[in-house]
């Protein structure tokens, strides 16, 4: 009688919240009164924050500023739709962009706390 050992690692478990939607509307700001009077009293410093904890350029948002659409509130949404799978199209992400801009970032900014997941090395040992 032979014996199979079968050795096998554990894989680390990721668990994700799959969404082809954006968690919440646009219109959604009073969830978090905090950001939104952030938001409101202070739109382009809250953008910049935001736009460094998503990994981009601090000063991205200031582009804003210079014209009548909003090109890096813009680009923020379609960037965050793609990373995160949100459905969408460019015409909405634009239109939004201009005319709902802290609304917009308010929605970006629960968007990523929501998907954000903290990566945790169980078991990893420092170096000697």
């Amino acid at each position: 009688m032979t014996t199979k050992m079968v050795i096998k690692q554990p894989q680390a478990v990721l668990e994700s919240k799959d969404s082809d939607e954006w968690n919440s509307g646009i219109c959604d700001c009073c969830d978090n009164k905090p950001e939104c009077c952030c938001v409101f009293w202070c739109c382009p410093c809250f953008a910049c924050k935001k736009t460094k904890e998503y990994g981009q350029c601090l000063c991205l948002p200031l582009l804003d500023i210079c014209g009548i659409v909003s090109p890096a509130t813009w680009a923020m949404r379609v960037s965050m739709r793609y990373r995160y799978g949100i459905k969408g199209t460019l015409c909405n992400d634009c239109l939004m962009a201009t005319f709902c801009t802290p609304c917009v970032w308010c929605q970006m900014s629960r968007e990523m706390k929501l998907r954000s997941i903290p990566i945790a090395l169980i078991n990893a040992r420092p170096k000697n």
